[in-house]
């Protein structure tokens, strides 16, 4: 087998215990049993479970962040573009519930140098994200009507709101990833809808 495909057999066995073993509990014997390997190869492919980790977080990031681009259409209306992006990143966390445990949950908890590979996978969405709301405020509003700071806060909050949903989702059976995007499209963009039309919410008004 070439190495480049051994290792993805290993990386797959590696996300898989990562996933739902969790960091620290899964071990390499398990890792490399899983892949069919000896444990002396997967050290000499991926150095060690660090650098194996890591490795499975920059996979999974990458082919999480592809799957959102791939879906949107810069043709589209703005809320059809987010709503293509929120239905490939429910679909893409729904069918790879492994992985989604990597990057979601096991990578932020263990500290460095885990969170930073996590952040900057969150950065690309979230940078993507804001670009998607901008667009959306300049054809509503024209240029100037929704502060730069503004935007880049709404795409933090919409990111972090599908981060959490999908965990959510992928614990909660019978939810499927349409449903999750509905979720929290209904929540999100009716509240953005009014946003565009200029009508913010104040604790003054009645």
């Amino acid at each position: 087998m070439p190495r480049a495909m051994r290792e993805q057999q290993m990386l797959d066995a590696a996300v898989q215990t990562f996933g739902q073993r969790g960091y620290r509990a899964a071990s390499m014997d398990e890792i490399a049993e899983l892949a069919g390997v000896s444990k002396p190869l997967v050290y000499l492919y991926l150095n060690s479970k660090e650098d194996l980790f890591t490795a499975c977080i920059r996979r999974e990031s990458a082919a999480l962040v592809a799957a959102v681009r791939a879906a949107v259409d810069p043709g589209l209306p703005a809320d059809r573009q987010l709503w293509e992006g929120l239905t490939a990143f429910f679909g893409h966390t729904t069918e790879h519930p492994d992985a989604w445990a990597v990057l979601h949950r096991q990578a932020r908890t263990h500290g460095e140098p885990f969170a930073a590979e996590v952040a900057v996978m969150r950065d690309e969405i979230v940078a993507f994200v804001t670009g998607l709301i901008g667009v959306a405020a300049r054809e509503s509003l024209g240029d100037g009507e929704l502060a730069d700071k503004d935007v880049a806060g709404l795409a933090q909050a919409l990111v972090g709101a599908a981060e959490s949903l999908a965990g959510w989702a992928n614990d909660t059976p019978g939810v499927s990833a349409r449903e999750a995007a509905a979720t929290l499209m209904n929540f999100a963009w009716e509240g953005l809808g009014n946003l565009m039309k200029g009508q913010r919410w104040s604790p003054s008004a009645r």
